[in-house]
């Protein structure tokens, strides 16, 4: 793969959901810190995100590592770098075979762009495998690769509902009578009867928290498992009408402003009491405690409704998978450490109390230091945070993603939901089978 193949998919990855919708992104600009200890026998471990956040994780785990194993001291000189930078900087450096760090986040989206040609990731199977049993597996299969596991979750993103009990107790409904889509359009036809709200807001920019999770929860996806192009699938289609009658046939819903539900215009509108409920992945919560504070209290938490009785009520969205890269001065220890701060109960136990992460371990689910509800989450959604991922743990699929997945996300932004949501100008048979060809055609290139 030449430089410009390898800066035009790093480019063309950010729409997937990091640039603009990823849980995990904040403002980020050069910094480096280094963490650990003191002693000169201290191996340094090199480590690049571009979340200015995840470094209180790894540095957490460093200090306690520290602790742990006197014997063993780290080093860790941890780099945040702006999203694209930091991605185009690690294809050049995979390209090149120089400068590539130890360890190294890397964004769900930009993922598949390092599973090209000969991978220079280690292995993380040693891990793995003795706690898959406990996970989500589902979340560590995006970053699984011919039966070896490469990059490690940040979180399971399992989307959830999120109502506005005020406005439902106003119609005169009972959320937890919500179980599938079909009632859902009907407890929005109360909400739009006797209340001065909509039920629902659909996106125009919103793949990762529209079409996506409600196609994946049918067991569906844009491309499938062998990266063939389904994005004009029968399932997919129905989706699609289902998110066409709700603007215009059931009238249960508004086009979200700003496109996505990550958008200030969003926000405001919310606020106002514009809509009723939000579909999105846990990480969320942090968009509520942020811009919405004023809603606290206000918002349940629920499973998505299923598309019938039995059928999944969540699905997967987002990521960050970490690696080790082949070139660490120590692969082994860069390995163990990796495996200490984001595997291990306490990494995972610190993922919900220092992030706001739903863990990829369950079983650290119902931990005392997972329950404390002196917690920021806690105290604005209630106390049954946990118990709903617990319902829903099972019924999350793993999704598809490939190099051609920008692709389908930019025919959906650009050309989907402009011909069927906002202008209506074309079927949702129509578009997708129309999509389905370019990026099949864009494959082929």
């Amino acid at each position: 793969m030449n430089r410009k193949r390898l800066l035009m998919l790093a480019s063309s990855a950010c729409i997937i959901s990091a640039c603009q919708t990823e849980g995990e992104t904040g403002t980020s600009t050069d910094e480096v810190e280094t963490i650990g200890s003191n002693r000169e026998n201290a191996e340094d471990i090199s480590l690049w995100t571009f979340t200015p956040q995840h470094i209180e994780l790894y540095g957490e785990a460093a200090e306690r590592w520290n602790e742990e194993f006197p014997e063993r001291p780290v080093n860790l000189i941890a780099e945040t770098y702006p999203f694209e930078q930091m991605h185009n900087n690690l294809l050049l450096a995979v390209q090149s075979g120089t400068g590539l760090p130890d360890i190294v986040d890397i964004e769900l989206g930009q993922y598949p762009n390092f599973m090209e040609g000969v991978i220079q990731f280690e292995p993380m199977n040693e891990y793995v495998e003795p706690i898959l049993d406990s996970v989500v597996e589902s979340r560590y299969e995006l970053y699984a690769r011919d039966g070896n596991y490469y990059g490690i979750p940040t979180h399971v993103g399992a989307t959830v509902m999120y109502y506005n009990t005020e406005i439902m107790h106003e119609a005169g409904v009972d959320i937890d009578e919500i179980v599938t889509w079909d009632d859902f359009v009907e407890a929005g036809k109360q909400v739009v009867d006797n209340t001065d709200s909509k039920m629902w807001n659909v996106g125009t920019e919103d793949w990762l928290m529209d079409m996506w999770p409600m196609i994946s929860q049918r067991g569906s996806d844009a491309l499938d498992e062998d990266g063939e192009v389904t994005f004009n699938n029968e399932e997919n289609v129905e989706t699609l009408q289902f998110l066409h009658d709700a603007l215009y046939v059931d009238e249960i819903a508004d086009l979200t402003p700003g496109g996505m539900n990550q958008s200030e215009e969003f926000y405001g509108y919310f606020l106002d009491g514009g809509s009723a409920a939000i579909l999105a992945p846990l990480w969320y919560m942090g968009r509520f405690v942020d811009n919405m504070p004023d809603l606290e209290g206000k918002i349940a938490i629920r499973p998505m409704p299923a598309w019938e009785e039995g059928g999944n009520r969540s699905a997967g969205m987002g990521g960050t998978g970490t690696v080790v890269t082949q070139a660490a001065e120590n692969v082994e220890l860069s390995k163990e450490f990796l495996a200490y701060a984001k595997m291990s109960e306490q990494g995972n136990i610190n993922l919900w109390t220092i992030l706001g992460f739903d863990p990829p371990r369950f079983d650290t689910w119902e931990s005392d230091e997972v329950r404390d509800t002196d917690n920021v989450y806690y105290e604005y959604f209630g106390d049954n945070i946990f118990d709903v991922l617990l319902d829903i743990r099972d019924e999350i699929n793993t999704l598809n993603v490939t190099a051609d997945t920008p692709n389908v996300i930019n025919e959906y932004h650009t050309h989907v939901t402009f011909n069927v949501l906002r202008n209506r100008t074309q079927t949702p048979k129509e578009a997708l089978d129309r999509s389905a060809n370019v990026v099949r055609s864009l494959q082929r290139d």
